[in-house]
């Protein structure tokens, strides 16, 4: 997959290393657009416009309106997907097992699931909350592309 592209929209005024990116929110994966990838295409619907805080890669000097290329390690995106799908379908299946496991029935195992998943899910997010975590999972824009073309 190809490093999505996006235009400043600011440049924080007390920290130069932070800037705010505007992305366009479409399938930029082949394979996705095929229909062939990981889905994640399926649950954007149309085309948007997405700002998010970035970071700048040292030594690196933007200003407002330019273009530039973004990129987040690949080994931070896996644990970016490991803390959002994995807490909460870990809590869930460990949920479920343990109401099998003492012999609680279908119904409370589906409950116990339920619950186990709003407990990963809220696990999840103090775990983005933190820091440290968000300092990892924050894109870097890598490449200045030039000026944005309205």
């Amino acid at each position: 997959m190809q490093n999505p592209h996006g235009r400043i929209v600011s440049v924080d005024s007390k920290d130069a290393q932070s800037v705010v990116v505007e992305v366009e929110a479409t399938v930029a994966c082949r394979r996705c657009a095929e229909g062939k990838g990981c889905g994640a295409g399926l649950l954007g619907g149309a085309a948007k416009h997405r700002q998010f805080n970035a970071v700048l890669i040292d030594g690196l000097q933007v200003h407002n309106g330019d273009r530039v290329s973004l990129e987040l390690a690949p080994r931070n995106l896996l644990q970016a997907a490991t803390i959002v799908y994995g807490y909460p379908l870990f809590a869930a299946i460990t949920a479920a097992l343990v109401a099998f496991s003492v012999g609680l029935g279908d119904l409370t195992a589906a409950i116990l699931a339920l619950l186990g998943m709003l407990v990963g899910l809220i696990l999840a997010r103090h775990r983005l909350r933190n820091k440290s975590c968000l300092k990892n999972l924050t894109p870097v824009v890598v490449e200045r592309l030039g000026m944005a073309v309205d």
